[in-house]
């Protein structure tokens, strides 16, 4: 097969599909990916010829002033301020990723399946190349279930209304992305149809396959999707050599295994004041860590003799070899810790990272998660002392051998195959 993969956002968001591009590169298949220019390189090694896509969004992680609206959970008159001008600024730094996607449609790529991430729109390139597209989901609120609300809903419902739910996800993105009819029409010049701004539908309106790149071991007891959505596992990229830096691995070896701690992409509104509490909890502690201060999110000062700071690692090296993992709760760190079999403390920002602080508490893997907005060195540090200690380092042992049994890549590939 000749496959085109569209994804976007940050590095989170590419790496799945690198992971699939690995995995159908293996088996014999033509990979063409579209990512954001800033994450591309991570999937270039498997890919047949990679797009650069603007980094839109990607380009507001230095926005204070948005953090704070989503920390705040646009609560206030403030917060609803902060929520419309984030609103604006994200609608126009997407209208250049919608550009970029324009301009790949016309290009004359030979292709025999769209495969792309479930709110970038390749379902309507597909359209433009003819070809059948699969839509795929990195978290659970994209799918409507009658098992689970949507995650992202913020007030209790009755069981009979889960699936109604899923419609507030939809209306969230359309609002942060702008109009999808316009994009369609001026930059596609596709027609007018029913259903054209579901993935989840085929252009005749039944229902298209579905790739959810999650472990069905993380979600709800019985969770229940209909035909065709496959939920295969994680999406994990084969691991790579990797040769740590001399003093990472002098650190390793001086000691017991150290509590990892690190936020990925997330900066929050106020990294300074992060990186005190953790610096705080880390000295009630006492435990030995390894900090990352990705794009600096949390600033190193203070944080003492105990602890090593690095930019970033690879999460698939790093950590088996730490005794907890600390960090914001994205669907990627995730799942790396949980394949790991290490525990868990999640301080969940924004989005999808509440639902997975929520559900590695109610697995057993973690102490219940601290959102950031709430977090506290005390509150920060009672979860580091009970995630080290106790049954969950042997339930995250136990649930770490599931996640790695799945093979979620290798079965999203024969899913695809078998569609040709």
């Amino acid at each position: 097969m000749k496959v085109l993969l569209l994804t976007h956002g940050s590095r989170g968001d590419v790496q799945p599909f690198a992971a699939l591009a690995a995995a159908l590169t293996g088996a014999g298949h033509e990979v063409v990916l579209a990512a954001p220019a800033s994450s591309a390189a991570v999937a270039e090694p498997f890919c047949a010829r990679v797009f650069p896509l603007d980094d839109g969004t990607n380009k507001l992680v230095a926005d204070r002033a948005a953090w704070e609206a989503v920390e705040r959970n646009f609560r206030g008159l403030r917060g609803k301020r902060l929520g419309l001008r984030l609103l604006r600024r994200n609608r126009a730094a997407m209208a250049r990723v919608f550009g970029d996607l324009a301009a790949l449609a016309r290009e004359p790529i030979d292709a025999d399946l769209v495969v792309h991430q479930v709110n970038v729109p390749g379902h309507a390139i597909a359209e433009v190349l003819g070809v059948p597209a699969v839509p795929v989901c990195l978290q659970p609120f994209w799918v409507p279930t009658p098992s689970f609300p949507d995650p992202l809903f913020p007030y209790r419902l009755p069981a009979a209304l889960n699936r109604a739910s899923y419609a507030s996800t939809r209306t969230f993105v359309r609002a942060l992305t702008g109009n999808p009819g316009r994009f369609r029409r001026a930059g596609l010049g596709l027609p007018r149809r029913r259903h054209a701004h579901d993935p989840l539908r085929r252009p005749d309106g039944t229902p298209a396959p579905v790739l959810q790149a999650f472990s069905r071991h993380v979600l709800p007891p019985r969770a229940w999707y209909p035909e065709p959505v496959h939920t295969p596992g994680f999406f994990f990229l084969p691991p790579a050599p990797w040769t740590p830096p001399a003093d990472l691995a002098a650190f390793l070896a001086a000691g017991e295994p150290p509590v990892y701690l690190g936020f990925g992409s997330m900066v929050g509104s106020d990294p300074a004041r992060t990186g005190h509490l953790v610096a705080a909890a880390l000295r009630e502690t006492g435990v030995r860590a390894i900090v990352a201060v990705g794009r600096g999110g949390i600033r190193p000062e203070g944080l003492g003799g105990n602890v090593f700071c690095l930019p970033e690692a690879p999460h698939d090296w790093l950590f088996p070899r730490t005794a907890a993992v600390v960090h914001h709760g994205g669907a990627g760190t995730t799942a790396a810790a949980l394949a790991a079999g290490r525990p868990q403390v999640v301080c969940p920002f924004m989005f999808d990272q509440p639902f997975f602080g929520r559900r590695l508490f109610a697995l057993g893997v973690a102490p219940p998660p601290q959102p950031l907005r709430e977090l506290t060195a005390a509150g920060l540090a009672r979860a580091i002392t009970d995630a080290v200690t106790g049954t969950l380092p042997a339930r995250a042992r136990e649930l770490g051998e599931l996640i790695r049994a799945e093979d979620g890549v290798g079965h999203a590939v024969k899913i695809l195959e078998a569609m040709s």
